[in-house]
């Protein structure tokens, strides 16, 4: 992944929980921040960049993300005291994706995607226990006419409990059935057949060998962040090993909405 300098502040988005910022960077791209110093640590920037990061193997339409290096001088012109101790408490390095101007949030009654997508996403969203693509939350913009997925920190929600993670991997996901997409996607069994092989051992590794070693610490399941890195790899792995159950469990959710 590359790695970009945020030189300005531009403005916040109260919209999301862990008050992400649009800023600007020293390759003169814009970007929404995610903020390591946030409430939900950085345990939701590595399921954001994790999760980011397969989705763009897979070919799902994803803004492309940067590591963003963060300064605590950037907190002098900033005004409000809240975005102030946030800016200190993220120093280093955080997470940022294009910042897609003029994007609308989804809305299932103007746009309809084609079952392939629709399927794809729903497998996808199964197989990382993402619960925030819903239709009160979905977590879709479109821009240009085109769904891109934003806003993966809920996903990958195993990682709160690490004793009962490997326990987790076979599990299906219920809540698939909230998803915003299920009604479309009526082709779950083959968005399984293609996108399954291409997850392969190395595109997980190297998936998460990004995740950068700031992130890990304070994890007290584990030792160094080597460690860290593998149990995030070897959960995947075996959740796609064992993904039978929920693709099942996605299709029969999809049936039950007909």
């Amino acid at each position: 992944m590359k790695t970009v300098h945020a030189t300005r502040y531009i403005t916040p988005l109260r919209e999301g929980g862990s008050l992400p910022a649009v800023i600007e960077a020293d390759d003169d791209g814009m970007y929404v921040l995610k903020f390591r110093g946030a409430g939900q640590g950085p345990k939701a920037l590595i399921a954001e960049l994790v999760v980011g990061k397969l989705a763009q193997a897979l070919h799902l339409p994803m803004p492309d993300m940067a590591l963003v290096e963060l300064d605590r001088e950037f907190a002098r012109t900033e005004p409000d005291p809240e975005i102030q101790d946030l800016i200190r408490a993220s120093e280093g390095i955080n997470l940022g994706s294009d910042y897609l101007p003029g994007a609308l949030n989804y809305d299932p009654a103007a746009m309809q995607p084609d079952a392939e997508l629709a399927s794809r996403i729903v497998w996808f969203d199964a197989f990382t226990s993402n619960v925030d693509r819903t239709a009160r939350n979905p977590n879709l913009m479109v821009w240009h006419r085109k769904l891109y997925l934003i806003d993966h920190g809920a996903a990958l929600y195993f990682h709160h409990d690490w004793e009962n993670a490997g326990e987790a991997c076979g599990k299906p996901f219920k809540l698939i059935r909230d998803h915003v997409l299920l009604p479309f996607a009526s082709a779950i069994a083959e968005a399984d057949a293609a996108l399954a092989p291409v997850l392969t051992d190395a595109v997980i590794d190297a998936t998460v060998a990004d995740i950068p070693e700031s992130w890990l610490q304070n994890e007290p399941a584990f030792t160094n962040a080597d460690a860290y890195r593998q149990a995030y790899s070897s959960y995947l792995k075996r959740r796609l090993q064992l993904r039978e159950a929920f693709v099942q469990e996605a299709i029969r959710a999809h049936a039950a909405h007909l």
